[in-house]
């Protein structure tokens, strides 16, 4: 099923709930799950360093170094499943990505904050490729003038988002908690890290 363009005014997305069958997204899950390197990333929130509330793996090419929240992330290299995720994201998206944040949400408990992926190496308008793996999970984005104006998605194992334009910068998104059981869930954002000028 190809990807369906998601109406949001000022945002350019579209969603994929089925980019990767069951069986290669639970086959991938649990090779991320074994063979990244997670860890606990500080990040900067109001003035003041605390731990992130979920697992990260910063990873990409060599120099596809990323400053997040403060803290400068020189990539580990690209896991032998993550290969041929990318090749055929390049195939199909024509955005060649040398880089991938890797999160770990181990329970409903870990999250991700109201944010945009704004940082000035990600360039105006950048192009991210979400792939969600493992336990289901909502995901929102609301916009930043009009917070009333919103979208919320339930991101499954094998689905594929898409944010490109002006998406960052007219809107927030964030993973809020959630108090129901889950199980672990492993987010893939493909980006495309530019070069310094």
């Amino acid at each position: 099923m190809p990807s369906t363009p998601l109406t949001l005014p000022g945002a350019e997305l579209a969603f994929d709930p089925h980019w990767l069958g069951a069986a290669a997204a639970q086959s991938l899950f649990e090779e991320l799950m074994e063979r990244i390197t997670w860890e606990t990333h500080r990040i900067r929130i109001y003035g003041r360093w605390v731990d992130s509330p979920r697992l990260s793996c910063w990873i990409g090419d060599a120099d596809a170094v990323y400053t997040y929240s403060g803290t400068r992330f020189v990539p580990h290299d690209w896991p032998a499943a993550l290969r041929p995720v990318r090749e055929r994201l390049h195939r199909e998206l024509g955005t060649d990505f040398n880089g991938v944040l890797a999160n770990l949400y181990r329970s409903g408990a870990d999250s991700m904050g109201w944010h945009s992926d704004s940082e000035t190496e990600l360039g105006p308008q950048p192009f991210i490729a979400s792939l969600s793996l493992g336990a289901t999970r909502r995901f929102a984005l609301k916009d930043r003038r009009d917070p009333a104006r919103k979208l919320t998605l339930d991101l499954a194992a094998g689905s594929l988002l898409t944010m490109a334009g002006d998406t960052q910068t007219n809107y927030r998104h964030a993973l809020p908690r959630t108090a129901k059981p889950v199980g672990p869930r492993i987010n893939l954002t493909f980006r495309r890290i530019l070069a310094p000028r």
